[in-house]
C-alpha cells in the first residue's frame, strides 16, 4: 500500500510539472499578433506605395486606412510613442491621397515605412 501511494503521489507530480513546463516554454500568445499587425502595417504601406506611383489615390487611402487601423495592434512599450508619431505620418498621407496631392503622400508613406520598419526591428531585436 505505501508503495502505491508514493508511486501515485510520483505519478502526479510528474504530470503536474509535465503540465506546468509545456505551458511555460510554449510562444506566447500575444507576441503573435504583435508580430501580425507590424507586418500587416508594413505590408499595407508597401500597398499604398505602389497605388500613389500608380496614380490610383482613392486606393491608397483606402489601403492607407487599412495600415493605420493594423498599426493600433502593435503595442510594444519601448515604441509607443514612436508608433503614435507614425501613425500621425499615416493619417497626414492619407489626407495627401484624398486631397489628390501625390507626391506630400508618398513622402508621409516614405517616413511612416521607414519609422515603422525602425519598430520592427527594436521588437525583433528583444523578441
Amino acid at each position: 500500500m505505501i508503495v502505491l501511494k508514493k508511486g501515485l503521489v510520483s505519478l502526479v507530480m510528474a504530470a503536474s510539472l509535465a503540465a506546468v513546463s509545456s505551458s511555460a516554454f510554449a510562444a506566447p500568445e500575444g507576441e503573435a499578433k504583435v508580430k501580425e499587425a507590424i507586418e500587416n502595417t508594413l505590408s499595407g504601406i508597401a500597398t499604398s506605395q505602389a497605388d500613389v506611383k500608380a496614380g490610383d489615390l482613392e486606393a491608397a487611402s483606402k489601403d492607407i486606412l487599412l495600415a493605420a487601423q493594423a498599426s493600433k495592434e502593435f503595442r510594444f512599450e519601448v515604441t509607443e510613442r514612436q508608433r503614435e508619431k507614425a501613425t500621425n505620418l499615416l493619417k497626414g498621407a492619407r489626407k495627401s491621397a484624398q486631397e489628390g496631392n501625390a507626391a506630400a503622400a508618398a513622402e508621409g508613406l516614405e517616413k511612416a515605412l521607414a519609422s515603422f520598419t525602425e519598430m520592427k526591428a527594436k521588437y525583433d531585436l528583444t523578441h
